[in-house]
């Protein structure tokens, strides 16, 4: 397809980043925690992914980063704040929106990537993938909830509750 591949993992961590100017500072600091949850979540995945050769990068930006680099600092990061941005509050809205970009990224865009000779899976299966990706959303939703919902004002409270 192209004989520059890090040229796309450049993009595909970039580009995400150009629309962050359009997120908002507000919607930025309501989400940005939860978000840097996931994607630290995600690096620490990329660790047992590697030994247990769930999938594998064959091209990397860096010599010593992680093939997921850029997946995690451009995709993950910031499309995690836009979809809590339009979805949260909205579980189910949340879990379709998920399901499908999550189905996106198995299918077309991991094919692409397998293209371009910067990735493949191993030994998971697409819908073994589909099943770790809805519980890393569950995780995400769920540490916005417990974000939004918990204070530490006067030690750990519930909101609403005294």
């Amino acid at each position: 397809m192209t004989k520059h591949p890090r040229i796309w993992l450049w993009s595909i961590m970039l580009v995400p980043w150009l629309s962050l100017p359009f997120l908002g500072k507000k919607s930025i600091r309501r989400f940005f925690a939860a978000s840097l949850f996931i994607t630290l979540l995600i690096r620490l995945e990329s660790y047992i992914a590697e030994k247990r050769k769930w999938w594998w990068f064959y091209e990397r930006l860096f010599p010593k980063a992680r093939g997921e680099t850029p997946l995690l600092w451009g995709q993950y990061l910031i499309g995690s704040m836009w979809i809590l941005k339009y979805t949260y509050g909205h579980f189910l809205k949340y879990l379709v929106v998920n399901f499908f970009t999550d189905l996106f990224f198995i299918f077309p865009f991991s094919s692409f990537l397998k293209k371009l000779g910067v990735f493949s899976y191993v030994r998971l299966s697409r819908p073994q993938v589909m099943i770790i990706f809805l519980v890393k959303s569950l995780l995400l939703y769920g540490f916005q909830f417990i974000k939004e919902n918990v204070t530490s004002a006067d030690g750990i409270r519930l909101k609403g509750k005294n």
